[in-house]
Formats: C-alpha cells, structure tokens, sequence
C-alpha cells in the first residue's frame, strides 16, 4: 500500500510538473493566438502523441465504455475551453485559486444531485473553502473579468470530470482514460476555434507542439495517480503545481505578489485535501462493517 501511495504520488508531481508548463506556454501563445485555437492544438498534438501508445496497445480503447467517456469528455472539454481562456486573461494566482474549487464543487453536486449525505465536518470545510474562493475572487473589490468568469466555470466543469475520472479509473486503464479525452474532444475544439481561426505564425508551432505534449504527459500522470492511490494520500502533492504556477506568474510574467489570492487559495486546497482525507475515511468504515457484520 506505502509502495502504490509512493507511486501515485510521484505520478501526481508529474502531472503537477507538466500542467504547470503547459499554462506557462498557454500564456506565451495566447499573446499572438486566440485562446480557443490554443485548445485545438492541444487536443490534436496530445491525440497524435498518445496514438503510439494507442496503437501498440490492442483493446486499450474499448467502445464498450463510449458512453461514459463521451459523458467525461463534455465536461472536460468546457473545462478547457474555460482554463485556457483563464489563463489567458486571469492572473494565473488567481485561475489557479479558483480552478482549485473544484473539488468543493463536486462534493456539494454529490449532494444535491445524487443524494449522498453530508456531516457537519464536511458542511464546515465546504463553507471555509468556498470563504477561500471569496477571498480570491473578491467581489466589489476587485473586477469580474470575462477570465476570473471563465476560472468559475472552468472548475464548475472540472468538478463534473473529476467525479468521471475517478469512476472511470476504478474500472478502465487510466491510459484509455486520457486518451479518449483526447480523441473526443478535437473535432468539437476544431469547430469551436473555426470562429477565431487565424494561421498561427511559424514560430508558434513548437510551442503548440510543447503545449499538446505537456497536456498528453499531465493527463496521463494525473489519471495514473488516481488509479495507484487515494485522492487523500495524492492531492497534497498538488502544492507543487500552486507554487510553480503562482512563481511563473511573478518571475516571467510580472504579475504583482497578491497576498490575499495565495492565502485564499491555500485554504481552497487546505479544504480540498481535508475533505479528500474525510472521503477515505468514511469509506474505510463502510468497508470494515461490511466485511465485520456482527
């Protein structure tokens, strides 16, 4: 067991790594593209980077789970479309903190939606992070621009995929995972950056390439640590995608120390990691009376 929570959590730090690269470059390109463009590249490169390991794998892509992976893709492919305009437009602190409500977002959905119950301990923590989300965000004091609008969305459509990554992994290999994501979302990107397509300058193809590959090695990774371990023994590794991205934003890209977007965005993934530790605990002891009856 020390030795799978070892591996997630190395798998978890890749895709920490290569996600935080990724949006580095996305904020590069989208000075001289539209960010919808940004998204197409990214799904198109990713496809054609994961089609050796998808051809040297028969059986890895079954049709038999379409029907959840397309459900899965929906969600994720808005999450990207909001994401990378974020990041293009947001301070990347800020997309950051808000993107990190997802989590909290997904909880709450579970509640409502499917019916799953909720103690007080839980109640709290969703309360002190989304107090987190609003210490970020800030309303009246600071502008709601159209990327601090796409940051909320983009986690309202990530919580969604992070409930289907987490069901899909538990039966489908992780790398089929990542690879339908890739695979249904081109075309639909495509049609989306139709609307804003210009001829990239030739200079900005290996950024598109390093961008595409980034996103393939960050899905991958990310899908693999969920299938080797617990979202509580993993997510408090995603600290290290909060520093790299929030250092970016300060060392390349100029943007100003703000204070209170890091400490709300701490306590956003404080509550996360809390509320991923109570999760396991809770299925844990559904386990132990099941299997102890008596």
């Amino acid at each position: 067991m020390t030795n799978l929570r070892s591996r997630g959590a190395f798998w978890m730090i890749v895709s920490c790594v290569a996600f935080a690269s990724m949006w580095v470059m996305i904020r590069y390109a989208s000075r001289e593209m539209h960010a919808f463009q940004i998204v197409f590249f990214r799904n198109f490169i990713g496809t054609l980077v994961l089609l050796p390991m998808i051809l040297s794998n028969k059986g890895l892509i079954r049709f038999s789970s379409l029907g959840r992976n397309v459900k899965r893709a929906t969600s994720g492919f808005i999450a990207t479309l909001a994401t990378f305009y974020a990041v293009a437009h947001a301070p990347l602190a800020t997309a950051l903190s808000i993107n990190y409500t997802a989590p909290l977002f997904a909880t709450l959905g579970a509640v409502l939606f499917l019916g799953e119950r909720i103690r007080f301990r839980r109640v709290a923590a969703l309360v002190i992070g989304f107090i987190g989300m609003l210490v970020v965000v800030r309303p009246g004091a600071l502008p709601l621009t159209p990327g601090v609008l796409a940051a909320v969305v983009s986690a309202l459509s990530t919580a969604f995929s992070i409930v289907a990554i987490r069901a899909l992994v538990a039966s489908d290999d992780s790398r089929a995972v990542a690879a339908w994501t890739f695979i249904l979302t081109t075309i639909p990107s495509l049609i989306v950056a139709s609307f804003v397509w210009t001829w990239p300058a030739a200079h900005l193809y290996p950024l598109l390439a390093l961008i595409g590959t980034a996103a393939a090695i960050g899905q991958l990774s990310l899908s693999r640590a969920f299938s080797l371990a617990e979202a509580s023994a993993i997510l408090p590794y995603d600290f290290v995608r909060f520093g790299l991205i929030t250092g970016a934003g300060i060392l390349l890209f100029g943007e100003r120390m703000d204070a209170l977007t890091i400490a709300g965005g701490a306590i956003i993934l404080a509550t996360t990691i809390y509320l991923a530790v109570r999760e396991a605990q809770v299925a844990r002891a559904i386990r132990t009376a099941s299997e102890n009856p008596g």
